[in-house]
């Protein structure tokens, strides 16, 4: 957990192969920390499975990622402290979109920060990840790479996204928010200009 609530609480999770751990997770949870966002962070079950036994595996189906998640965020929730947003990098930003889909009433997260959302798989835009989001009914921010491969600036401008959601294109950004380095702009000024966005739209939602 980083970071004081003066935003929010964001319970956040991570990418289909890379943990809490990775150079960009961290850097995120960073950057969120400095523009008053607490984040709560997790790992789902086959990443801790996979770092015991030192091994790769695959992630689960994606049905059992978001039961897994729900435990979590009952885990978290108390009526006593602030409402909580729920997120994720690529993956985990899928699982909470499917799980907030299925919520309603108390249930239902604040809102919803989806990190390089996978819309699709990479060479394959005709597999669109997006038929639960019509159920959609809280705020969701989705802060993307214009040339991400699960989803391009191009590409996304077709899908017809619900009045909810807003996406805030972090430019020449890709899935991870590198920019090219022509650009004179490197990954840590994405991540800012990421965290920064997210917590204007926190706040904004507040």
């Amino acid at each position: 957990m980083r970071g004081e609530a003066r935003i929010g609480r964001l319970l956040f999770g991570h990418g289909a192969g890379a943990g809490q751990g990775s150079t960009f997770m961290q850097r995120l949870r960073e950057a969120l920390a400095r523009v008053g966002v607490q984040t709560l962070a997790f790992e789902f079950d086959y990443l801790q499975t996979m770092r015991r036994e030192g091994r790769r595996r695959p992630p689960p189906r994606v049905e059992r990622l978001v039961d897994e998640l729900s435990l979590w965020c009952d885990s978290v929730s108390h009526r006593d402290l602030p409402p909580l947003w729920w997120g994720g990098k690529s993956m985990g930003g899928r699982v909470a979109s499917l799980l907030a889909a299925q919520s309603a009433g108390e249930g239902a997260p604040k809102g919803l920060i989806l990190c390089g959302y996978p819309f699709h798989p990479p060479g394959k835009p005709e597999r669109l990840r997006l038929a639960h989001w019509p159920s959609l009914a809280c705020p969701t921010l989705v802060v993307q790479g214009s040339r991400d491969p699960f989803g391009t600036r191009e590409q996304v401008a077709g899908y017809g996204l619900p009045e909810v959601a807003r996406v805030h294109w972090l430019e020449g950004g890709d899935h991870d928010w590198t920019p090219r380095r022509a650009s004179g702009r490197d990954q840590a000024a994405l991540i800012d200009e990421g965290a920064a966005a997210i917590a204007a739209f926190m706040s904004e939602a507040s």
